[in-house]
This record gives C-alpha cells, sequence and structure tokens, in this order.
C-alpha cells in the first residue's frame, strides 16, 4: 500500500514564484472577480471614503475609518489576485492523455475511492483557488489530494488524517469537465445596486 504525502502543505507553489495550476473555468472566475473590484467595487469605495472624509473629524468618523479599511482588503485581494492570475498554468481535465497520465490520478482528475468500511466518494483534484467542498473539488495541495495523486484504480493509499491515518482503495480515475462556481457579485457591495442606493440615500439626508 502506498502511503500518502504526510508533510503539511503549503498555501501553494505560486506564492513563490511557481506555477499556479488552475482549470480554465477557475482561472476565469479568478479574472472575473478581479475586474469586478479593479473597475466597479474600489471606484465605488473610493467615492464613499471620499464622501466621509468630507463629514468632518476622520479620527471620529466611523464610515471613513471603515471606509479606509475596507479600501486596504480590496487592494490587497486585487494584488493577490494579479499575482495569481500571472502565475495561472491551465490544465484542461478534458484533454486528451496517453499512458499513466490517463490512467493514474494527476491535477484535473476525477476519483472515486472507498475507505476502509466500504464508504465511497468521488473527488475532483483542483486548484488552490478553486476548492469547493459543496461540489467534492479538493485540491491537489491538500492532505487527501497529495495521497490520491498518481493513483490508479486498483491502488491502495494512506490518508494522514487529523484522527489518524485511513485506509483508502481507489476504485476509478477518470477526466471530465470539471464545473467551477462562476464568480458572482458579493451582496451588499459598494459596487451594487442596493450599495448606490444606500449612497444616494445618505447624501440626501446630510
Amino acid at each position: 500500500m502506498r502511503k500518502g504525502f504526510t508533510r503539511k502543505p503549503q498555501r501553494d507553489a505560486s506564492g513563490r514564484g511557481g506555477k499556479n495550476y488552475i482549470t480554465r473555468d477557475g482561472l476565469q472566475r479568478l479574472k472575473d472577480e478581479h475586474r469586478f473590484l479593479l473597475a466597479r467595487e474600489r471606484p465605488a469605495v473610493t467615492e464613499v471614503v471620499a464622501w466621509a472624509a468630507s463629514n468632518g473629524d476622520r479620527r471620529e468618523n466611523a464610515d471613513y475609518q471603515y471606509s479606509k479599511r475596507r479600501l486596504r482588503q480590496i487592494d490587497g485581494r486585487i494584488r493577490f489576485l494579479a499575482k495569481r492570475i500571472e502565475a495561472a498554468e491551465v490544465v484542461d481535465p478534458e484533454a486528451p492523455r496517453v499512458g499513466q497520465a490517463a490512467t493514474k490520478a494527476f491535477f484535473g482528475a476525477t476519483v472515486r475511492y472507498a475507505n476502509a468500511a466500504g464508504a465511497e466518494r468521488v473527488v475532483s483534484i483542483v486548484g488552490t483557488d478553486e476548492v469547493d467542498l459543496n461540489r467534492n473539488h479538493i485540491s491537489w495541495a491538500s492532505p487527501l489530494g497529495r495521497a490520491l495523486m498518481k493513483s490508479a484504480a486498483g491502488d491502495g493509499v494512506i490518508l494522514q488524517a487529523p484522527s489518524g491515518p485511513e485506509y483508502l482503495t481507489v476504485l476509478e480515475v477518470r477526466y471530465e469537465h470539471i464545473s467551477v462556481e462562476p464568480f458572482r457579485e458579493p451582496t451588499g457591495s459598494e459596487a451594487s445596486p442596493k450599495g448606490t442606493a444606500r449612497r444616494s440615500s445618505s447624501r440626501l439626508n446630510e
């Protein structure tokens, strides 16, 4: 039985200048969020900061302090997304594969496995920016992702779980389209219609 990696996974190699492996849909989601923050949310929050700054002592101005903090958060997220996008290395799970690349679990694989009790589960191995437990999308850098990596149907692997080692049997490895949740505008954002209405109402009450 092959033993999975036991070292604590790092956030991602791309954070140190490496490649950020990601699916095409996952990269598009990052780009959509980056575009939204840069072109819509940041200008909207900047407008709130300017309005709040005009309302007196900034040290006593909760609106100003909150908006400035929010602006710093947005700028940090924009920088993070830009680095992730720049380092992106797109992997297509549906691309034709030959040899071991077609039968073993690598990035983009969908794997069906069973635990020692016989309970089965299906997971898809994706990038660190695409993890979605509701869709059973796990990171290649996670303990489970590393344990399954390079395994084939019939292999036994050991997952080093917090509760102790778990013995898993790989039942199937396949490559198919992985549906990634698209980026959606956050509820309550300053760039949303409600945010615009809130700012307009505040000005009318001045």
